[in-house]
């Protein structure tokens, strides 16, 4: 296929390009600077240059596309705004095309709120962060659009060796630093490596019916306080005695949306599992943790 990909050089977007390449697809990706239209060419995609902000100036130049994979999004106060705009204009000019191409939308795993014990499915109801509450009528607009084949894709929390979601506690364990847990270290977090989530999307794009939804999780639940004394204990910290992080304090750090790390949550990825054949390999991550050797990506 065709496959045009928004994102294609963030944590996700580049595991799925590779992934796509991989498997005989032709990328295209939108590239909003030199470097990130390098980064492409690297991995053998096709740059076109733009960015999310001003979809007008680019989507003419989409050429023929089978599909198209949204995993792009600014985290700052304008990201609903910014999405918005991209979706007014991306959704008509792929509806008016004659073949309906995928479109792949991606979702989250805080839009399903905190589930303590309970373990959601697709079919849980959403309960929004409230940083992300747009993210909904959003997604419902892409599996509603009938002249598209809508899918939906929500990652759980994604890391890749020390990247990712790991990355702040990668980087405080190598300086020495208490490693900083939001909330509590009871949390628990829904994981999945950004390999395996790759191989999710690529199996969606080749098999899902449209107007399907799938949790990207590869473990259910985990707990963050494992997670940060696997860390602490990699890099020969003398304790593993962890920083609190209220969530007052992460979101004035880094912004409302970064209460989620406080979730606590688990969530099934068996859907995919049954109906898309995906098998994800990395069902460990603390002992990922203790086999990995240098300094933080």
């Amino acid at each position: 296929m065709r496959v045009f990909v928004l994102g294609g050089t963030g944590l996700i977007g580049a595991a799925v390009v590779r992934q796509l390449v991989g498997r005989g697809h032709e990328l295209f990706a939108l590239a909003r600077s030199d470097a990130s239209a390098a980064k492409l060419d690297q991995m053998a995609a096709t740059p076109i240059a733009g960015n999310i902000e001003a979809p007008e100036a680019w989507i003419a130049k989409l050429g023929r596309i089978d599909a198209v994979i949204h995993m792009a999004c600014d985290f700052n106060t304008d990201m609903e705004a910014i999405d918005r705009r991209l979706m007014d204009a991306l959704l008509p000019a792929l509806a008016a095309r004659l073949q309906r191409p995928r479109f792949i939308y991606t979702g989250g795993c805080w839009l399903y709120g905190a589930t303590g014990n309970a373990i959601a499915s697709e079919r849980t109801p959403f309960r929004p962060l409230p940083a992300f509450a747009w993210m909904v009528p959003q997604l419902e607009r892409v599996l509603a659009c009938k002249e598209i084949r809508g899918i939906v894709i929500h990652p759980a929390m994604v890391y890749a060796g020390d990247g990712g979601v790991f990355g702040r506690f990668a980087r405080a364990a190598a300086e020495g630093r208490a490693v900083p847990v939001v909330g509590s270290e009871a949390v628990r977090w829904p994981l999945v490596h950004s390999e395996d989530l790759a191989d999710l999307y690529a199996l969606a794009l080749e098999r899902s019916a449209s107007g399907e939804s799938y949790i990207g999780a590869a473990v259910d639940g985990f707990s963050v306080g494992r997670i940060a004394r696997a860390f602490a204990r990699r890099f020969g910290a003398r304790n593993e005695a962890l920083e609190i992080i209220s969530e007052d304090a992460i979101a004035a750090e880094f912004g409302e949306w970064a209460r989620g790390r406080a979730l606590d949550q688990q969530l099934s990825g068996d859907k995919a599992r049954r109906e898309l054949g995906w098998v994800p390999r990395h069902l460990d991550p603390e002992g990922e943790i203790a086999r990995s050797s240098g300094g933080p990506d």
